[in-house]
């Protein structure tokens, strides 16, 4: 069993339709970050850095628990213990690999910044806002082109490279970009969020999500709560 700590962000979203397409069993622990559930002592032993999601797996390597945080680990740890989604060819396994880096470095940070300027931060810093939201059309642009190339991400298989990176572009409005101007990028997103599984991914925990954020919720994200010394 899989006792999986996360909250409906396009991190947590990554393991959850990860462990739909596999079909192991898990059990989910919310973690509510505009709460502060993850700054808990408990949420910190097996997440040191207090970021969501995070996984025990009661039958680890060797019929041992193991504990693991960062979204593109937890990936590639699900994808070797089940032998799905990280393919057996070496080329499309590096091709894999390298895409799924391509989201963990550029599109969740690049992505996350241009939200939070656009929508979140208390001041609004044109500099920032454009900024982000140019780097947010760059990458977009980057994912057009290869997937006028590639029936995937990655290759011609639906991989982890694609749950990783499809859940960061459900709301490109937010991150100042128009979809319509990367129709390769739309196609692609819409296919997969179309399959059973993303959308069971996508369900889990949704309606824990609050339409407007508070204050404290705000204190929790971005103020100086995370920096405190723990």
């Amino acid at each position: 069993m899989i006792d999986l700590y996360s909250w409906p962000t396009p991190n947590g979203h990554k393991i959850h339709i990860m462990l739909e397409e596999t079909g192991l069993p898990y059990k989910v622990h919310p973690i509510d970050i505009g709460a502060g559930d993850q700054f808990k002592p408990e949420f910190l032993k097996i997440s040191p850095n207090n970021k969501m999601p995070a996984m025990i797996d009661s039958e680890g390597p060797g019929g041992k628990p193991i504990s693991l945080f960062e979204s593109g680990a937890m990936l590639l740890y699900l994808a070797s213990k089940t032998g799905k989604f990280l393919p057996e060819d070496l080329r499309d396994r590096w091709s894999t690999l390298q895409w799924l880096m391509f989201q963990m470095g550029g599109v969740g940070p690049m992505l996350g910044q241009a939200h939070h300027f656009l929508i979140y931060a208390p001041e609004k810093i044109p500099y920032a806002m454009n900024r982000y939201s140019k780097e947010a059309n760059r990458l977009y642009g980057v994912l057009d082109r290869r997937l006028g190339e590639s029936e995937f991400i990655a290759c011609e298989e639906y991989t982890i490279a694609d749950m990783a990176i499809m859940p960061w572009l459900r709301a490109p409005e937010r991150q100042g970009v128009d979809i319509a101007n990367y129709p390769q990028v739309q196609k692609w997103r819409d296919g997969i969020a179309a399959r059973p599984a993303v959308q069971r991914g996508l369900a889990v925990l949704a309606d824990r999500r609050k339409p407007v954020m508070d204050d404290k919720a705000k204190e929790n994200l971005f103020g100086a709560t995370q920096y405190q010394k723990r």
